[in-house]
């Protein structure tokens, strides 16, 4: 196994994880070859300074597609499930846990509002659906736990719904597993104050105002509600086979750098990596005559110029 090197995680970690496990360092020391001895990694304010950050999520990300390859080559089923406040940084990780992967092994699924049908369904049934199969890993952007929190503090379902929801959902997790799927789990953890400075950066900024929407505030302004709800929610369904990883959500850049070497961590795999590939030479062109270049529809050169030949 490619799994040489063992060392205490190098980021902040949550203190909220039931158990404390060494983060296996890929093939590198515990500080970047490239690193000086010398540089600092933390600025002043405690955070993981960019550039170290993008070193680190870059060694990640080669990881990741090692696994990839991995789940591929051995017909793997990985459900990951991320759950949290909303602007805790769920959308945030998940963009860099799939930036490198193909998306024919790494499938996002971030299901909208049921549909009058799904409505009438056994409440599982659009997840079920979702399901990775063999050869696949699927990451949920909100999962079946929306009843445990955005339903139950809303009034979106009935109290006999929500009980029904606490008391099946740990066994439909346990069928999941012993049917073979890798089911992991996260909650990112975020404080009222770093969620209310993250709203305030979405209203100011016009690209990000969409990220922002009349639920979102009212669910702030229910935060308590949503907290007791959590809290009921990890008592009934932090399960041995499925248990929550809680993913302290405060600073970005910790948060997807310890998550990611977190999921690297639930799964043994080996490098599979294919040789480089030689590429064939071009086929001769001879007899071929290419239409006039003003006979297509070009789009407009607005940056640089079009090409005379391809």
């Amino acid at each position: 196994m490619v799994r040489p090197l063992v060392a205490v995680a190098a980021f902040v970690v949550a203190g909220v994880e039931r158990t404390a496990r060494p983060r296996l360092l890929f093939g590198h020391s515990a500080r970047s070859s490239r690193m000086s001895a010398d540089e600092p990694r933390y600025n002043d304010e405690g955070v993981l300074k960019k550039k170290q950050y993008k070193r680190e999520l870059h060694r990640l990300q080669e990881e990741l597609v090692k696994l990839q390859y991995w789940i591929k080559e051995r017909d793997l089923r990985v459900c990951v499930v991320f759950e949290g406040r909303d602007a805790a940084g769920k959308g945030g990780v998940i963009k860099r846990i799939t930036r490198r992967l193909n998306p024919r092994v790494a499938r996002v699924v971030a299901l909208g509002k049921p549909t009058e049908r799904e409505q009438g369904q056994w409440y599982f049934q659009r997840y079920v659906e979702q399901l990775p199969t063999e050869g696949e890993m699927v990451l949920f952007d909100r999962s079946w736990y929306n009843r445990a929190g955005v339903e139950r503090v809303m009034g979106f379902c009935t109290d006999e719904e929500y009980e029904e929801f606490l008391r099946t959902c740990p066994e439909f997790e346990r069928m999941l597993v012993r049917s073979g799927i890798v089911l992991v789990k996260y909650w990112f953890s975020i404080s009222d104050e770093e969620q209310e400075r993250r709203f305030q950066k979405r209203t100011d900024d016009p690209k990000r105002r969409w990220k922002l929407s009349p639920m979102d505030l009212e669910a702030r302004s229910r935060w308590v509600e949503y907290s007791k709800a959590k809290d009921a929610m990890f008592e009934h369904t932090d399960i041995e086979a499925a248990p929550w990883h809680v993913v302290h959500a405060d600073v970005k850049r910790h948060a997807r750098l310890n998550c990611i070497s977190h999921l690297l961590d639930q799964i043994d795999y080996e490098d599979l990596t294919p040789d480089p590939i030689e590429l064939p030479s071009r086929q001769d062109d001879t007899g071929y005559e290419r239409p006039p270049i003003d006979s297509q529809n070009w789009v407009p050169a607005r940056f640089g110029e079009n090409p005379v030949d391809d």
